[in-house]
């Protein structure tokens, strides 16, 4: 990575490469899932999660069990953030439209926005099961128009789902909800056991095994995107607390000794403050020993000369997060291209996409966001064209076709449009005979 500037803290090494242990092992476990359906979903958890569970699914009782379990504040606390990430998620789907248009005499061209049947989320537990979680991914769902919503989280010790998360996995709106982690619940809805229906997409966070099982069943169904552990670049200059910057850093690396927190800052002297209020801060996280690794083994520090070369810095980087605490982050706003998701200004952190303001906290890493965005409500939606032509204009639309057919040798392509033209025959048309020699598939196309 080249980046415009001096390190003043540099990552020995940034390369999150999936090992081959790793690789192996999940597809050891997607095999034996799609052989074996629930025996083998239960014999991995057995293995990874020492829970003995018949049932997979969890029943009302569960639900009814976990919303007592939580105060009604905590209850309040959950659906504040699920009203606000559908409202923002609603307004998204306001906005993708569908249309039908004539563009030229006799011909009309459209297209239908039409959300999958099924889609299957994936809710991780891990060092700290997400509430939020389930809101960024079922809720779009719903609001997209998904038939039908199964979701997946791993069990605690008892054999149950979190409280917290069971009971933001039913109000979000998830219609069946299953025990099972991990690569083997990848796998159950990729292909389908006994008890866990298999559906059209995957989504959803979770850790290197989860994110390698998505890999590998690609194509079997769908899947938002890839993602590693959690990035945040934060762009920052004089004019703000250098302890405010410090505690933003460390509030993303807290979530993973893998972790990338990384600060680009115009002033010298300012980011060298960052760097000893991070220090000074670490000794009061309950989280320390996962934000100290995080920041020790990844977490960078570059000085850049100005603006320009923080806004190069930034689209290099491609990170899941950036953050803006800088004067007038406004004028950066335009020429920033490759990011996750952008928090504007001091007032902005990560933590409220994250948790409560209502954009996705589901996002790309690893430099995905050069191609694509996170989750939001067009993850769940397909967008389908049609064509329709009148026999005038079918009759325009054939002989171009037809002369394309001709370039091409695809001979029965060409007779299909030529007996369109008024008489069976037009200019575009040679002796008939054609170049047949491929097989006119659409694949070959």
């Amino acid at each position: 990575m080249s980046i415009p500037g001096t390190y003043l803290k540099e990552a020995a090494d940034v390369s999150l490469d999936v090992p081959q242990e790793v690789t192996d092992a999940v597809h050891d476990v997607l095999a034996n899932v799609r052989a074996d359906g629930d025996d083998a979903v239960r014999k991995f958890t057995r293995r990874w999660d020492d829970v003995d569970r018949e049932n997979l699914r969890v029943e009302d009782a569960e639900i009814e069990a976990a919303r007592e379990d939580l105060t009604a504040e905590e209850r309040e606390t959950i659906d504040h953030t699920i009203a606000n990430v559908r409202r923002f998620h609603e307004e998204q789907r306001e906005h993708i439209q569908s249309f039908e248009k004539e563009f030229q005499d006799g011909v009309r061209l459209g297209q239908r926005i039409v959300p999958i049947e099924t889609a299957g989320v994936y809710v991780p537990g891990g060092r700290h099961p997400l509430v939020a979680a389930p809101a960024m991914s079922i809720v779009p769902a719903k609001i997209a128009g998904v038939d039908r919503v199964v979701a997946c989280a791993p069990p605690q010790a008892d054999g149950t789902i979190q409280s917290a998360q069971l009971y933001a996995m039913d109000s979000a709106g998830a219609d069946e909800i299953y025990v099972a982690g991990g690569a083997q619940a990848i796998g159950a809805m990729a292909y389908g056991t006994e008890t866990i229906p298999g559906v059209d997409k995957v989504a959803g966070p979770g850790n290197v095994f989860t994110t390698e099982a998505k890999r590998q069943v690609y194509g079997q169904v769908g899947i938002d995107f890839l993602a590693g552990p959690t990035e945040v670049l934060i762009v920052a200059d004089e004019t703000v607390d250098p302890a405010l910057v410090a505690t933003d850093l460390l509030a993303q690396a807290e979530h993973d000794p893998n972790s990338r927190p990384v600060l680009v800052d115009l002033d010298e002297a300012h980011a060298r403050e960052v760097m000893d209020e991070v220090e000074a801060q670490l000794p009061g996280l309950r989280t320390e020993d996962v934000a100290r690794e995080s920041w020790t083994e990844n977490g960078e520090v570059v000085v850049v000369p100005d603006r320009e070369a923080a806004v190069d810095a930034a689209n290099e980087y491609a990170m899941e997060h950036l953050q803006l605490m800088v004067a007038d982050p406004r004028e950066l706003v335009d020429d920033l291209r490759n990011y996750g998701s952008l928090f504007i200004g001091e007032h902005s952190p990560v933590v409220f996409g994250d948790k409560a303001v209502g954009t996705n906290h589901s996002l790309p890493t690893l430099e995905v966001s050069r191609y694509s965005g996170g989750i939001w409500v067009g993850t769940y939606l397909k967008t389908l064209t049609h064509q329709e032509a009148t026999e005038a204009g079918a009759a325009e639309v054939a002989e171009w076709a037809a002369r394309i057919c001709e370039l091409e040798g695809t001979h029965a392509h060409q007779l299909s449009a030529e007996a369109r033209l008024p008489d069976g025959r037009g200019d575009a048309s040679t002796d008939g005979r054609g170049d047949a020699s491929t097989d006119g598939g659409d694949a070959e196309d």
